[in-house]
């Protein structure tokens, strides 16, 4: 409970000095009413409430969850574009693949050990947020580098723990939590 007032205490004491309108965790904007009188409006994020403790330590959860697995998917992201790139400027097949080969081989290498110690929830969280930053489904991405084969065998992998790797991003509806977690991480407030 005192974390709940000590954010919202944070985020009104912000508001009241702030003179510049900008985009972040309040937009603040003068509006005129029909007398001509200027009213300050400010939007704020919305302040979760839980009825259960249960509610709390599922929403923590979520957020230790995110904390995890967003700098993987940034990662991942990064180097999708980055070998984009490289394979641009190589003319052969079969060096395309060897190159990609050698990425896959570097990649297993530095992320096996931290992809092993996932539990299912962050593995899930971690196809969605792939698809946030490639803008494709981690299904989309496997068959385009190894082939529709062993997309579709890691597809039948992902049903047997309960996860989908057409899974897309949908920070709209399904997903707005996890994207409004993920921009308090990075401004900083997480």
């Amino acid at each position: 409970m005192r974390f709940i007032i000590v954010i919202i205490i944070i985020f009104c004491s912000n508001s009241l000095f702030a003179q510049v309108s900008g985009a972040g965790f309040f937009d603040q904007r003068i509006e005129f009413n029909q007398q001509g009188d200027s009213i300050i409006a400010i939007d704020v994020w919305p302040i979760y409430v839980f009825d259960k403790p249960a509610d709390m330590r599922k929403h923590a959860r979520l957020i230790r969850n995110i904390k995890i697995v967003y700098p993987i998917a940034i990662v991942a992201g990064e180097k999708l574009k980055q070998l984009e790139k490289e394979l641009l400027t190589i003319e052969k097949n079969r060096d395309q693949s060897k190159h990609i080969k050698q990425l896959e081989q570097d990649l297993k290498d530095e992320y096996m050990p931290i992809l092993k110690k996932m539990n299912f929830s962050q593995g899930k969280i971690l196809i969605k947020l792939i698809d946030r930053e490639t803008n494709q489904s981690s299904y989309s991405l496997i068959k385009e580098f190894r082939g529709g084969f062993s997309a579709f065998c890691w597809q039948g992998i992902a049903k047997v723990f309960g996860a989908d790797l057409r899974d897309s991003y949908d920070k709209e509806e399904e997903d707005k939590v996890i994207e409004q977690i993920i921009i308090m991480y990075e401004a900083g407030l997480l």
